[in-house]
């Protein structure tokens, strides 16, 4: 079976599961879209998306769940079988288990989140090819661009910091949980690498902070502050799922890759200077995930 037949049938099944979201999903339906048999279709999935279907569905039915709750418009019990969810209880395990809160209270207290970032097999599928993925233990990572609004950075600055672990010791390791906090937040904290013409007299290019809406007018917790966002384009690599434990070699890993990876094979290039590069907090079972401005070549007006 040729590489490309394989990325085109998890392409299929994925956007097959999208549309069908709300509905019963069977292997075997995914397996007719494909057009192999369901131990093959299972198979080509996980290897292309790094899931199992049946974990692909479950992830991205609570996502979108998660979505719906953080509206605020229905309950919790109706939001549980508008994704086939058979019963309340069952929903409510699994909603804790995977953003560790039960979903009344993401509801209740508006709590930001990541949103479900599936690997889309059309978007600039790699694997290992001609040396440029030098990662003993990685076969394959998925990249997308996405965009990012105009937006406003409630963010920490460190003094003299570079990496996570000096931001703690200069900072303190308190601050995720400050940002975690700000209902608004469009997506969860980021730790992030600040390009220069953001960094501040007397602050390190490390900090953290939350993207919030670009007409926000909450309060900006003591000692933090706010600064604009244009939009952006963000290329976003991540990684396969790895153990908990092993976090360190996983950020490694791909942090070699993005030392070698050329976007001008898929029409962009680096723009460093459009926003900060990001990273998303390691979390195994979704891979490392970290995020580079880039620019499409076409659009590049700047010389």
């Amino acid at each position: 079976m040729e590489h490309w037949q394989r990325v085109c049938a998890a392409a299929h099944m994925q956007e097959y599961i999208a549309a069908h979201i709300t509905e019963p999903i069977t292997l075997a339906d995914l397996a007719g879209i494909a057009g192999y048999s369901p131990w093959h279709a299972a198979r080509i999935f996980r290897e292309i998306t790094g899931h199992t279907p049946f974990d692909y569905v479950r992830t991205m039915r609570l996502s979108r769940a998660a979505e719906r709750l953080r509206d605020g418009s229905q309950k919790v019990v109706d939001v549980a079988f508008d994704f086939v969810f058979g019963s309340h209880e069952g929903f409510t395990r699994a909603f804790t288990r995977q953003f560790g809160v039960s979903p009344r209270r993401f509801a209740r207290e508006q709590m930001p989140f990541q949103p479900f970032m599936p690997p889309r097999a059309h978007d600039y599928y790699l694997e290992k090819q001609k040396g440029e993925a030098t990662m003993a233990n990685l076969n394959t990572v998925f990249v997308q661009v996405v965009e990012r609004p105009q937006r406003k950075l409630i963010l920490k600055r460190g003094r003299k910091t570079t990496h996570y672990f000096e931001y703690c010791e200069d900072v303190g390791c308190d601050v995720w949980e400050t940002l975690s906090g700000i209902r608004e937040a469009l997506y969860e904290p980021i730790g992030m690498w600040l390009p220069e013409n953001m960094v501040t007299p007397g602050t390190s290019v490390y900090a953290q902070g939350v993207e919030v809406p670009a007409d926000y007018a909450g309060t900006v917790p003591a000692g933090y502050e706010i600064i604009d966002l244009p939009p952006c384009k963000m290329m976003v690599f991540q990684g396969p799922p790895y153990d908990d434990e092993k976090f360190e070699s996983a950020i490694g890993d791909l942090w070699e890759l993005m030392k070698t990876y050329d976007p001008t094979l898929y029409g962009f290039e680096w723009a460093d200077e459009d926003g900060p590069r990001f990273q998303l907090a390691p979390m195994g079972y979704r891979g490392y995930i970290e995020a580079r401005p880039v620019r499409a070549l076409q659009d590049n007006t700047r010389g």
